[in-house]
């Protein structure tokens, strides 16, 4: 998450300064507005000092941990525990030091006299703004009992449906990291201790086994150079993949790649889905409710089309005609949503599209799974047998010749 620098002056007229993690710059701005802060510069820092100081020095807060801490609270909120009680017993239950501090943190400021929205809003790199917005509707409309409940729920499932695309590409990943391991092992020790046979007994090689012999020589030679190559190669994508132009260009290949493209859009419908329904139900207005799925979508080319959604909602557009516009939202979202916004019924259509999608992603997953074991299966073992048999042939032709 960027990390931003920012000058604020206190309701007392005391100037602060410090940095603060947000998804955007009017984010940031909006974190500090919720601190009760007068903000006077807000600037990205490029360098990302905040977050490595607390990924590496402060400890780091797993998604999960924040949805064990969600459910928690949610069901110490549903037995009528008071606020500061509920805190004060998640501190002494909690195993992460990072959450912990945390939590300790938001305790203190409770006690203090300062709301809960707030107290969260002071630790942006675990609490995102979705999550504050809807802390904060259910402070202002008295139900934030059922917030957390919505929102212990929505990350449970956010979380499982994110785990269960990011498993699934685990093995596949494992095996070809270790089959390019081992290819480089023979290309690099074992074929060239065989070149030598060749050579010294002037034996005739196939054209595939020339081509082996050479890729071998040049990874000998070269392959410290090439891998330095890739490396830098490697930093600078990532580098510019965290510019606007870059992350939306990388966004879009993800979109159009073949048959995990259409896995992310599954994905990416799910969650835009189901966060805009958990914000309405949650009593965020339609706009900000959009500004915030915006936010935590995940996604630049569905960032855009949000933006664009909200302007031509700002214009009096209905949110089904706004989306109907961009070719990356299915016809079934906009239709079940034009349903929606013409019933009355909105976050329960919402709902019921979260819901296929994310049984969508489930089916696509499950299949995805079943299908590249068996390619990953035969596509190794072609690769093994062709390396072998460059090798093998001209051994055998060699031992057939005395």
């Amino acid at each position: 998450m960027p990390t931003f620098s920012y000058k604020a002056k206190t309701q007392q007229g005391e100037i602060r300064s410090g940095v603060i993690d947000a998804s955007s710059q009017d984010a940031a701005i909006d974190i500090l507005h919720q601190q009760n802060l007068l903000v006077i510069s807000v600037e990205e820092d490029k360098g990302g000092e905040s977050a490595w100081n607390i990924s590496v020095f402060g400890g780091r807060v797993k998604q999960k941990d924040v949805v064990i801490f969600s459910r928690q609270l949610a069901t110490l909120f549903e037995a009528s525990i008071p606020v500061a009680t509920a805190l004060k017993t998640l501190v002494g239950e909690t195993p992460t030091p990072a959450l912990k501090t945390a939590i300790a943190t938001i305790l203190d400021d409770v006690s203090g006299g300062l709301a809960l929205s707030q107290a969260f809003a002071k630790h942006p790199t675990i609490f995102s703004p979705f999550y504050i917005y809807l802390v904060r509707s259910g402070e202002e409309s008295g139900k934030l009992q059922e917030v957390f409940t919505y929102l212990a729920d929505y990350l449970e499932r956010s979380y499982y449906l994110t785990s269960k695309a990011r498993n699934a590409m685990i093995y596949p990943a494992f095996v070809l990291s270790a089959f390019v391991v081992v290819l480089i092992v023979m290309l690099v020790v074992i074929i060239p201790r065989l070149i030598k046979i060749f050579e010294e007994t002037n034996q005739e090689v196939p054209a595939f086994t020339k081509f082996i012999i050479g890729l071998s020589s040049f990874l000998q030679h070269w392959g410290v150079l090439l891998l330095l190559l890739l490396i830098a190669g490697a930093i600078l994508v990532w580098r510019w993949g965290v510019t606007e132009s870059g992350k939306y260009a990388l966004h879009t290949l993800q979109l159009r790649a073949p048959v995990f493209g259409d896995l992310y859009k599954k994905l990416y419908m799910a969650r835009f889905t189901d966060n805009l329904r958990t914000l309405i139900v949650g009593g965020i207005p339609i706009l900000r409710a959009l500004e915030v799925t915006r936010d935590v979508v995940g996604n630049a080319v569905y960032q855009r089309v949000i933006t664009e959604a909200i302007e031509s909602v700002k214009g009096g557009s209905t949110i089904s005609s706004a989306l109907e516009k961009s070719k990356h939202v299915p016809v079934l979202v906009t239709q079940m949503i034009r349903i929606g916004e013409a019933s009355g019924r909105l976050d329960f259509i919402l709902g019921s599209i979260a819901k296929f999608y994310q049984r969508e992603v489930d089916s696509a997953v499950d299949n995805l799974v079943a299908l590249i074991e068996p390619i990953l299966i035969i596509g190794l073992g072609l690769g093994v047998a062709a390396l072998v048999s460059a090798v093998l042939v001209p051994l055998y032709n060699l031992v057939g010749s005395i």
